[in-house]
């Protein structure tokens, strides 16, 4: 008896080092996952804050944030002036849009 919970607690450790060791994305190339048919550069999330506005259209219909974010090279040859920009430089737009919904709108309307 005791061989066996021996083996099992074995086979649990084993387990768990094999979980704890994988890689957590999935992706173990280090590449980063495409999204809407785009391949985001890995490390994008570091990128420098270009600019941020918030967009309101008609009626209120429309409530959207955007973020401008811009890698290394882009950063630099924006600062010295450089156009064009030169090779390598990225610029990428973030988009988020607003979306209401009562428990929000309950929780907020209590603060005021």
């Amino acid at each position: 008896m005791k061989r066996i919970i021996f083996a099992l607690v074995g086979l649990s450790a084993l387990a768990g080092i094999v979980v704890a060791t994988a890689p957590v994305s999935g992706q173990s190339d280090g590449e980063a996952a495409p999204i809407y048919g785009i391949k985001l550069p890995q490390g994008y999330r570091d990128w420098h804050l270009i600019s941020v506005k918030r967009l309101t259209g008609a009626g209120g219909k429309l409530q959207q944030l955007r973020a401008q974010l811009g890698n290394d090279i882009a950063i630099k040859a924006f600062r010295e002036g450089k156009l064009p920009f030169p090779d390598g430089a990225i610029i990428a737009a973030l988009h988020w849009n607003e979306v209401s919904s009562d428990a929000d709108n309950k929780v907020l309307c209590g603060l005021t």
